[in-house]
């Protein structure tokens, strides 16, 4: 430790038996006197008052009504103690709520001081994250908007009761609610604004805010003591950074409010440039960790707009940098997952499925530009936030856009879009496993997910959980819960307890190409260099823009190793095997023809595949079965394995792909094609820079792609070659190598360089015999 680090802890020591003391000695929590001062310019997202926050309640239910409808019933749930928390569904607590239980579990958390309790102890307190989400108190959030929407008092009265039941039962310091400054810091958030959408019910007791004020700066100072610094100095300090800035801008009252707003702000400002790489992508290597933090700035920067705190323009240019990750993610449909999921949200809680990851564009839309994010769409946050404003901006609906591929190569995040024969995405994971010790990264080096026609199809599993009495946190985080290679049965990375791993894989993106008609990726992990006959992982994705999918595996070193890849599809997605093919279909749009997919392989190959079940966690806390293509081989004897996607809307014309190659072939290069009655397409891979052989084709190039019809060239893709031969005759020539050339019968030649192809060649592929 530096000796501020060392100063810090020895501080926090010193202050959490001092509370422990004044606790036993019968005194209050260290606090300084509430000062009466006129918060007339402290300004929250809507001005406060009952007439103006009834305006947005028939905002809302005039725009938005099944979402008013579902508060509502929310509401009623919470009034019978019934509480909806991450994905376990119904939790009934009874009629007098515990505030230290998991009741999903049947354990409760002793009532001890907070930092003599290990949380992550779960045959002592269960999965405290169920006891924390309950104990955010975002549900008397859902109260006070269901009171706005239905004039109801009842609501109100409960708000009231849950929070004198909530002081009785967690005084400081005693609780497992006292052991998190993230878990007060979202808490205060809460209470704050139930004050605001509450400021002028007459049913309020006539000391609810004051008690508030005083829970508040009660939290504030906790919040500031035990700051996140050095013990988990990710979204758990940009949350607590937050709630300080918040009470410390809203709170005036508070003696240290100017201190914890200018204290806040700041460390939301370094966090923003320390925590998110250059390219915008979260450094945690999780989509929702990215989304978490985004929604914990964007909340910040519109709060510090209302009060004139200076916004700095590298803080606007993160943020757009991060709303820029979601809209790219989100092209396809809904922006698909990878790492750790926690399960909560910011504003409410019940937002903790994929398809809600991109709510922070409707913010970001109204901020900043709608036109830059298409994808946004009229939320329920953007109309208590902005209020008419965001009607002004959004619409139900997203705009559909053209898409085109990107990348964040700092985050290691590369995207491949198509939009035809419809809209596809194809996402590849190709960076670092996280930061650290990668405590929210999975084992999913080179992983993939797949969207057709805006539907998940190859999906990332989720997390189910932190801690539990099973294995289940490094099933749902290892390699074979994820779309990639698996060697030995082993995970890519070694499970250190439930928020680290050892030996971290080194990944490399190593090729990106984007040309008018394709689009390439070459990555490499080492995670399996630590095996006592060690190996690298290579992974290649071929993609023609409207036609085939490409994706194979290079296993290089030596030794007998079992091979595994894993292809994950989404529930909900039928698969079935019909002769060599294996087919995915969607039936979840009952208005238009289902959307299919094709899985190929070589039969002749010594990849054997099966079908079977497996499991995902759409939220944290659910898991559901889901189908698994596992394909399997023994190296040496098999090192590469290749496997053709097809977008499909005619399964009797498949087709059939199969390797190319043979004694007289080179070593250095891996040929395929696929052939249907209309056409063959030929791909090539190759390593090194001098020229190679395979069967009757001959040329430099890294890829080679050929595509024929009725016998004649119609399309060829070279990258990092000079020339191409068929039966000794050379179709294309060079001087040099060409990084990309590109040629179609109708567009004739795209190229970086004087490259070009042969006519009377051309002419010669009538004869072509596609099986040579």
């Amino acid at each position: 430790m530096e000796w501020q680090e060392l100063r810090t802890r020895l501080s926090q020591e010193f202050s959490k038996r001092a509370d422990l003391l004044r606790y036993r000695l019968g005194l209050e929590p260290r606090t300084g006197r509430i000062q009466p001062r006129e918060a007339a310019n402290a300004s929250f997202f809507f001005p406060t008052g009952k007439h103006e926050t009834a305006h947005l309640a028939s905002l809302l239910r005039s725009h938005l009504p099944d979402e008013a409808e579902a508060i509502l019933q929310e509401a009623d749930n919470i009034c019978r103690h019934q509480f909806h928390l991450l994905g376990f569904g119904k939790i009934d607590y009874g009629a007098n709520i515990d505030w230290h239980s998991d009741a999903v579990h049947g354990k409760r958390s002793p009532l001890a001081p907070w930092f003599k309790l290990s949380f992550l102890d779960f045959a002592t307190v269960g999965d405290h994250k169920i006891i924390w989400e309950l104990n955010r108190h975002q549900h008397l959030v859902t109260l006070a908007k269901a009171a706005l929407l239905s004039a109801n008092s009842a609501y109100v009265t409960e708000i009231t009761m849950q929070l004198d039941s909530w002081r009785n039962a967690n005084p400081h310091p005693l609780g497992i609610n006292w052991a998190s400054s993230l878990e007060v810091a979202f808490r205060s958030l809460s209470w704050i604004w139930v004050d605001r959408l509450l400021a002028g019910f007459p049913e309020l007791p006539a000391n609810f805010h004051t008690d508030l004020l005083l829970a508040l700066q009660t939290n504030g100072r906790y919040i500031e003591r035990y700051l996140s610094t050095y013990f988990s100095p990710n979204t758990h300090l940009i949350g607590e950074a937050v709630a300080l800035f918040f009470i410390g801008t809203l709170c005036p009252e508070i003696p240290a409010g100017q201190r914890w707003q200018a204290k806040g702000w700041t460390i939301i400002l370094q966090e923003s440039q320390r925590q998110v790489r250059p390219d915008g992508v979260y450094f945690e290597q999780s989509l929702y960790y990215h989304v978490y933090a985004l929604d914990f700035f964007l909340h910040a920067r519109i709060l510090a707009s209302k009060n004139g705190v200076a916004i700095p323009e590298q803080f606007d240019n993160v943020l757009r940098k991060m709303l820029d990750v979601v809209q790219r993610l989100s092209e396809a449909g809904a922006p698909e997952g990878f790492g750790d999921d926690d399960g909560g949200r910011l504003f409410n809680p019940q937002r903790n499925r994929v398809e809600c990851m991109r709510d922070p564009l409707a913010l970001g839309a109204i901020l900043y530009d709608p036109d830059r994010y298409p994808s946004s769409r009229l939320t329920e946050e953007a109309l208590w936030i902005f209020g008419d404003k965001a009607l002004q901006v959004l619409d139900t609906q997203d705009t559909p856009t053209t898409a085109s591929s990107n990348s964040f190569p700092d985050g290691g995040i590369f995207l491949m879009n198509d939009d035809a024969p419809n809209r596809q995405q194809l996402m590849i994971d190709a960076g670092p496993q996280g930061t650290g010790n990668s405590g929210h990264g999975h084992a999913d080096a080179l992983s993939i997910h797949f969207s057709l026609d805006r539907e998940r199809f190859l999906i990332d599993p989720g997390t189910y959980c932190y801690i539990s009495a099973g294995d289940e946190r490094n099933q749902f985080r290892g390699t074979s819960a994820h779309n990639t290679l698996r060697i030995d049965s082993l995970d890519q990375a070694v499970p250190d307890g439930p928020f680290a791993w050892l030996s971290i894989p080194n990944v490399e993106a190593e090729t990106w190409l984007n040309g008018e008609t394709f689009d390439f990726f070459v990555g490499s992990h080492d995670g399996y260099r630590r095996l006592p006959q060690p190996v690298l992982h290579r992974r290649f994705v071929f993609h023609v823009k409207g036609g085939l999918w490409l994706i194979r595996d290079v296993v290089e070193g030596e030794g007998d190793h079992l091979l595994e890849t894993f292809w994950h599809f989404a529930p909900g997605i039928e698969v079935k095997r019909e002769g060599e093919t294996i087919f995915a279909e969607s039936s979840t749009h009952s208005t238009k023809p289902p959307t299919r997919m094709a899985l190929l392989m070589d039969p002749a190959s010594m990849w054997t595949s099966e079908l079977t079940e497996g499991l995902v966690a759409p939220a944290y806390g659910l898991k559901q079965a889901a189908p698994v293509l596992r394909i399997s081989a023994k190296a040496p004897q098999a090192k590469d394995c290749g496997v053709l996607l097809l977008p499909i809307t005619d399964s009797a014309n498949v087709g059939a792909f199969s390797a190319l190659g043979g004694e007289e072939s080179d070593a250095r290069v891996r040929g395929y094609r696929y052939t249907t009655l209309q056409a063959a397409e030929i791909i090539f891979f190759a390593t090194g820079n001098s020229s190679w052989t395979c069967g009757s084709w001959r040329s430099d190039a890294n890829l080679l792609f050929c595509k024929l019809e009725g016998g004649r060239l119609q399309h060829v893709i070279m990258v990092s070659g000079s020339f191409g031969e068929w039966r000794g005759k050379r179709f294309v020539s060079n001087p040099s190598r060409s990084q990309i050339f590109e040629w179609t019968s109708a567009a004739r030649s795209k190229s970086d360089s004087s490259a070009g192809v042969d006519d009377s060649v051309i002419k010669d592929f009538a004869v072509f015999d596609p099986v040579s």
